[in-house]
């Protein structure tokens, strides 16, 4: 499930809005639980973000990096594991079934940010399956 957003330009490399979607993890209103060596929290990322800043940044949130570059999970198949990568993709692909995300027709940032934010929203209550 979504839990953080950042908006840029369609023509900015993802590395670039690392940065900013760490820190809207920060302004949740729940409290993250804290890792623990038993439990340590992981940040699945693909080959875009395989660099050494990230992985520094990753550390100092806590999370631990698995950064996967494509056709890696395939060769990696085992019986009883998901790849990790699909997490990623299947949120995008959620994202992609509201038409008026798909194109951005709002010419403020802080509407189009609304509508993300909203339909993570709807995301998260779809995906929670206490209402059926």
């Amino acid at each position: 499930m979504p839990l953080a957003v950042a908006l840029d330009a369609a023509n900015e490399h993802d590395l670039s809005l690392f940065g900013p979607t760490l820190d809207e993890l920060d302004r949740l209103p729940l409290d993250r639980p804290l890792p623990t060596p038993r439990r340590p929290q992981g940040l699945c990322l693909d080959n875009a973000y395989a660099c050494e800043i990230v992985r520094q940044l990753c550390a100092l949130a806590g999370f631990s990096a698995h950064i996967r570059p494509r056709g890696e999970e395939i060769a990696r198949k085992k019986r009883g594991y998901k790849p990790r990568r699909w997490v990623v993709e299947r949120t995008h692909s959620w994202l992609n079934r509201y038409r008026r995300l798909l194109v951005r027709w709002e010419k403020k940032e802080l509407n189009h940010l609304g509508l993300i934010h909203f339909a993570c929203g709807l995301i998260a209550y779809r995906q929670a399956g206490l209402f059926g």
